[in-house]
């Protein structure tokens, strides 16, 4: 059976595709996951005073890499046109998250980089991150925390081309 997928707030299913009568497809409560800790990270960032972040763009901000990346691409990554990357990019760079650099590789290009705001930013989601995995894992357990990372990483191996 199939039904469109819809949320109520944040996470709260309405409808969804189900692998049968009565489960969640995975991929759903893989995204409601995936949402909840994304809305820990921001709230915990605007908490820090860092809460002109918006979704978006921390969904950009998220794949920079730590030597930097080019605007093309983040928005490939982040699955969005390189014009929204770029508008995306502008709002953090005037509000001293990142800073546009020469490429080292090739003078003609940019590479987007944290600057030092960003850099504190990212030392707040990463906290933020741990806290949420310690509650994860006292919920489940170390047995089933280390069996849901192997097999969300087998699973990356054929859904992620970024690996």
């Amino acid at each position: 059976m199939i039904e469109l997928v819809w949320f109520d707030g944040l996470t709260n299913v309405k409808g969804a595709i189900v692998a049968d009568e009565d489960e969640l497809h995975l991929g759903v409560l893989c995204f409601v996951v995936h949402r909840a800790i994304e809305t820990r990270v921001l709230a915990g960032l605007a908490e820090a005073g860092f809460d002109d972040i918006t979704q978006a763009q921390g969904r950009v901000a998220a794949r920079i890499a730590e030597h930097g990346t080019r605007i093309g691409e983040l928005a490939e990554q982040a699955q969005v046109t390189k014009q929204t990357a770029t508008a995306l990019v502008d709002h953090l760079e005037r509000r001293g998250y990142v800073r546009r650099v020469a490429d080292p590789a090739d003078a003609r290009a940019t590479l987007v980089v944290f600057a030092d705001r960003g850099a504190e930013a990212i030392a707040v989601a990463r906290r933020v991150e741990r806290e949420v995995h310690a509650e994860w894992e006292q919920h489940l357990g170390k047995a089933r925390t280390r069996a849901l990372r192997d097999a969300l990483e087998r699973l990356r191996e054929i859904t992620d081309p970024y690996a």
